[in-house]
């Protein structure tokens, strides 16, 4: 008598998809704490304080991908742990909590600024509130996990020692 095999699916790895997303709330918190036009910890210039001055506007996105790019890196090194039992799953759900996680962040920044930023008023231009104006910023979280997961495999799979026989092959090859 044989026993009956039960087929298990994969699941779906729900700390990888949460944790990333989740993450994107400080994320947003800390963009607007270190932005120009936010609370400008990182210049404190009084000059770029405010949203009115132009050159504001690419300095506070730059933050945003900045930080938006430390965090798929992090990721990256999460999600390329070998020790993982289902390493893909594992990738698609820690892309998708990426994206989710971006997203968040960038809502999470604005509503800072609504919250605990004095009321600007933005009729002249959008951007002159706190804003994010290069919304392909957004993919950089995913994009940098991707990049950086490829890369840490890459260099695992070079640091690797060639097999055992490999050897008895050159040894083949040469008497011949």
């Amino acid at each position: 008598m044989t026993k009956a095999t039960r087929r298990t699916r994969p699941r779906l790895p729900w700390a990888m998809l949460v944790i990333p997303a989740a993450a994107g709330v400080p994320l947003g918190v800390l963009w607007w704490i270190l932005a120009p036009g936010g609370m400008n910890l990182v210049t404190r210039d009084p000059a770029l304080g405010s949203g009115t001055n132009p050159n504001v506007w690419l300095p506070r996105d730059l933050t945003l991908a900045g930080l938006l790019v430390l965090a798929g890196c992090l990721l990256a090194v999460v999600v390329a742990d070998r020790k993982r039992a289902e390493p893909q799953a594992d990738l698609v759900a820690g892309l998708a909590g990426a994206l989710c996680g971006a997203a968040l962040a960038w809502q999470t920044g604005l509503l800072a600024a609504q919250l605990w930023a004095p009321a600007v008023d933005a009729s002249a231009n959008a951007s002159i509130a706190f804003s994010l104006r290069a919304w392909p910023v957004l993919l950089l979280w995913p994009a940098a996990t991707a990049v950086s997961v490829f890369v840490l495999e890459l260099l695992d799979l070079m640091s690797r020692k060639p097999a055992a026989d490999h050897g008895s092959r050159r040894t083949q090859w040469q008497g011949q």
